[in-house]
């Protein structure tokens, strides 16, 4: 009796173990704009899809996630910017874009009492820029008339570290303001003429909460989740419009698609088009070096581009049309292991 208990705990033991070489891990890194999502679909992908894979996200900004997949320091990398050819020529091999989500990117701010606030491209670049410092300067009066807007500072809040947010606030700021285009520019990461930095969307939402008079830009999700104030924004048509799901989408039905994936839907076209909206992607190497790790990481892009997007609404994103999402699922399946 004794060798049999003892020869079922060594099953016992060696089955434990052969559970644990079957668990796959798959390391990601890069943007925080896409941090909620992914936090949604690898629980929900792992609890009802496929319970032997594991993710592990440093949600750390696009700029370290491209750096990290061009090491080949992680399996995926994601980011809110495009990879420019030049930055893609640095890797081993060729580097997809795979859209995972749309979203908006809102001016949160901290102003008690003020409800609402309406802005436009000028005024954003003005102050920004370091040229508009109070609160209840003309240009920002103009644009909220019977508002009672204190004569309080402005408190500049800005990335800290490579961000795609950056990079759609600042590409939006670029194509309204030539001024902005020549001097300060797009990209992740900038040399700002103004304000404080704060690392991640975590850690922009964090100081415009605490600080009195602060204004900065962080994805939708995050605003909400701080009960932050965001403004109405001017987009193209002349329209005031606040960033919902409904004025994302509005954009991102505007958006010309390349085969590349690599697009802009900033300062889009129509009545209702919220004009800080921006894709994300995912990066993924076209042959996997890793094939046990390519084969979860796959399926499981292939789920968040189909079946993931049904919780794209709850989580503040816009889904990805039907059209695009097949011919995602084409370009995943040249991938390679």
């Amino acid at each position: 009796m004794k060798k049999l208990i003892i020869s079922l705990i060594a099953g016992a033991s060696m089955l434990g173990a052969l559970n644990i070489q079957a668990q796959t891990l798959i390391n990601g890194a890069g943007s925080s704009f896409d941090n909620p999502a992914f936090t949604k679909w690898f629980s929900v992908y792992q609890s009802t899809v496929d319970k032997t894979v594991n993710f592990n996200y440093q949600s750390i900004g696009s700029g370290a996630g491209q750096k990290l997949l061009l090491s080949e320091t992680v399996d995926f990398g994601a980011s809110d910017a495009p990879m420019t050819d030049e930055a893609m020529a640095g890797g081993p091999g060729k580097i997809l874009h795979i859209p995972v989500v749309a979203g908006g990117v809102v001016l949160g701010y901290n102003l008690p009492g003020i409800a609402k606030l309406r802005l436009d491209g000028d005024t954003l670049v003005n102050i920004f820029m370091g040229n508009i410092t109070k609160w209840n300067d003309p240009k920002i009066t103009a644009l909220n008339p019977g508002t009672n807007l204190p004569a309080q500072a402005i408190v500049v809040v800005h990335r800290s570290d490579g961000s795609g947010t950056t990079f759609i606030f600042s590409d939006y700021l670029s194509s309204v303001s030539p001024v902005w285009a020549d001097s300060v520019g797009k990209g992740t990461a900038l040399k700002w003429p103004t304000g404080l930095g704060g690392k991640g969307n975590e850690g922009v939402a964090g100081q415009i909460t605490q600080l009195a008079g602060a204004i900065g830009y962080v994805e939708l999700a995050y605003a909400k989740q701080n009960h932050m104030s965001y403004a109405e924004l001017k987009n193209a048509a002349g329209k005031f419009v606040a960033c919902t799901l409904e004025t994302v989408s509005a954009a991102l039905a505007t958006a010309t698609i390349p085969e590349d994936f690599r697009f802009s839907m900033v300062n889009a076209p129509g009545d209702n088009s919220y004009p800080i909206s921006g894709a994300s992607w995912v990066l993924v190497y076209q042959k996997q070096k890793n094939a046990g790790n390519a084969k979860k990481l796959v399926p499981f892009l292939k789920w968040a581009v189909t079946e993931g997007q049904k919780y794209s609404s709850q989580l503040d994103y816009a889904p990805l049309a039907e059209n695009v999402q097949q011919r995602e699922l084409k370009l995943l399946d040249t991938i390679a292991f």
